[in-house]
């Protein structure tokens, strides 16, 4: 999908949804404030709104009136489960695919 084809407000849910997942915002970063956001974004304040709307639907972020939006301790957990998770195959794959190699040598040192 090209970069017009994105609405603004999916760009912001996208980046938030990046800086989690690369461990650079974790359970309790406050987020920037809508009007820091919009400038951020070249964006009109409800369009930031908008975003944070979905980030809260998705359960990334909560918000406390008056003091701002900040992760989720759940969010942050689930980028760190699917990393684990993916380090956990890849030892899988890593140890099969040794033990097929030991195999192999072994039926040719026969």
């Amino acid at each position: 999908m090209s970069n017009e084809a994105v609405q603004p407000y999916q760009r912001i849910v996208q980046d938030v949804r990046d800086k989690i997942r690369s461990g650079r915002w974790t359970a309790g970063t406050k987020l920037p404030s809508t009007r820091e956001l919009a400038e951020e974004y070249g964006v009109a304040a409800g369009t930031v709104q908008r975003a944070l709307t979905e980030l809260r639907t998705a359960g990334l972020i909560y918000s406390h009136q008056g003091r701002g939006s900040f992760i989720t301790e759940t969010a942050s957990e689930s980028s760190e489960d699917s990393t684990a998770r993916a380090l956990k195959a890849l030892e899988e794959q890593v140890a099969d695919l040794a033990a097929r190699l030991e195999r192999i040598e072994k039926g040719r040192s026969d």
